[in-house]
């Protein structure tokens, strides 16, 4: 049984109001003006999905043509081919996701819509994520299928190395904040 705090039985308990802890922490909110919201979100450094985008495709290029001498060294061609498509279960679901959250329908008519609360914009995140996901997964499962004698470390290989780029952009956007 879950442990709740008693009830106040005195009537004086009842009527006094938030704590002090609570006082406190109102005390270090306050709320802005339109104006001081918009100077604040125009200090801000612009995040853009393409540019995850755009970083995962660089990683992907160089990925794969670091790739190529060692498989020509060890007589493996097919390396080649498995870390290219491991990148591409990265790259093109996230590039889907993007579309999906800036250039899709839904995108548009969310930027019509401006007023809408929250509750839309993440469920449209929360739908183009799942889609994402389904389609990472869906081309990871058809890998065997599309590349004869698929070696999975390099699938493996260009997979970690493509998702880097998460981190990429975002070390890259806090040096360019600070």
């Amino acid at each position: 049984m879950p442990h709740s705090l008693p009830e106040p039985t005195d009537e004086r308990e009842r009527s006094k109001g938030p704590s002090a802890e609570d006082a406190a922490e109102s005390d270090d909110f306050k709320s802005l003006t339109a104006e001081q919201a918009s100077e604040w979100r125009s200090r801000q450094p612009q995040a853009s999905v393409w540019r995850v985008v755009r970083w995962q495709g660089v990683l992907l290029l160089l990925v794969t043509v670091l790739t190529v001498p060692f498989a020509l060294v060890w007589g493996q061609p097919v390396w080649v081919v498995s870390v290219f498509y491991g990148g591409l279960c990265v790259l093109l679901p996230t590039a889907l996701m993007a579309y999906g959250l800036t250039a899709s329908r839904w995108a548009q008519r969310r930027k019509q819509q401006a007023g809408q609360g929250a509750g839309d914009v993440m469920a449209g995140v929360f739908f183009w994520e799942g889609i994402k996901i389904l389609l990472a997964v869906a081309m990871l499962a058809l890998a065997p299928r599309l590349i004869p004698d698929l070696s999975w470390l390099g699938l493996l290989l260009g997979l970690v190395l493509v998702l880097k780029a998460y981190g990429l952009a975002f070390w890259l956007r806090s040096r360019a904040a600070a």
